[in-house]
């Protein structure tokens, strides 16, 4: 009689709870590529938002340094054109994930940011996670240091597939079909 061409592999449980000894059975941790795009997401819709609202002149204004060099009445407007890009941002995905349970761009790709448990973040957890996304907006810091950084992160097991901002706030990014039905039924 031949073998089987199929095999059973018993152990191992899924990656996560191969690095999270906390996570629920079957939580599986989202690809960074769907990270990565869900946040592309969330940025260009809120880009597209202000675009139109101030009609195309806070895009224009907020790589203008040449504002710098104005005096201070220049400096205040570049100043206040940041100030409206980053508050609208951290508004955004503050209030999003207060009622998704998540950012759009992240309900689009199917990703829940949950607790290390594998259950729904609490209220006052969206709004230390939004400051802490603001970095990535940073000029050409924002994504060559704490973007490349993080990515790696969230490919290392060294770094339990994390960026630094799920390790500050015990929380993972995770498919969410492969949560528990419990935290499911929170998500919107």
């Amino acid at each position: 009689m031949a073998e089987s061409p199929v095999s059973l592999h018993q152990g191992g449980g899924t990656l996560a709870q191969a690095v999270l000894a906390s996570a629920p059975e079957g939580m599986l941790i989202a690809p960074i590529w769907k990270r990565i795009a869900a946040f592309m997401l969330d940025v260009l819709l809120i880009s597209i938002i202000l675009t139109f609202l101030t009609n195309g002149q806070l895009t224009l204004n907020l790589l203008n340094f040449e504002l710098i060099n104005g005096g201070a009445e220049y400096i205040l407007f570049f100043a206040s054109n940041w100030a409206i890009l980053l508050t609208s941002h951290w508004l955004y995905w503050k209030y999003t994930g207060r009622i998704y349970g998540r950012s759009l761009g992240q309900r689009a790709f199917r990703i829940a940011i949950v607790h290390d448990t594998g259950t729904v973040l609490e209220q006052h957890h969206w709004g230390p996670r939004a400051v802490a996304k603001l970095v990535y907006l940073l000029p050409l810091i924002g994504p060559l240091w704490f973007g490349l950084r993080d990515a790696y992160n969230a490919r290392s097991k060294e770094a339990e597939y994390r960026t630094a901002i799920d390790k500050k706030n015990h929380t993972v990014a995770a498919v969410d079909w492969s949560l528990p039905v419990e935290t499911r039924t929170k998500l919107r």
